[in-house]
């Protein structure tokens, strides 16, 4: 699992059908206090995330796609979470 900051939605004219009618989010990864750590994913949405919003993703293929319900195709990370708080210690 990984914590990012959704920047934009990806627009994408040709895609793979799997990616029919789902949103693809630019996400920044964060570090555990909320700072940049460098690096984005592009991730599938799947709880309804926008711009600004911090975020849990799920970077593991076979595990995205489990949640899917789909046995093959290119996906590595779904947003599977809105974080309201981080709270460490």
């Amino acid at each position: 699992m990984k914590l990012a900051r959704v920047v934009e939605t990806v627009v994408s004219t040709i895609n793979a059908p799997v990616f029919d009618g789902r949103r693809l989010l630019r996400c920044d990864l964060l570090d555990p206090d909320g700072e940049p750590a460098g690096g984005y994913l592009i991730a599938v949405d799947t709880v309804g995330a926008g711009a600004g919003e911090i975020v849990l993703l799920l970077d593991e293929g076979n595990s995205a796609r489990q949640i899917l319900g789909v046995a093959q195709g290119p996906v590595r990370t779904l947003v599977v979470g809105i974080v309201d708080e981080v709270a460490l210690g």
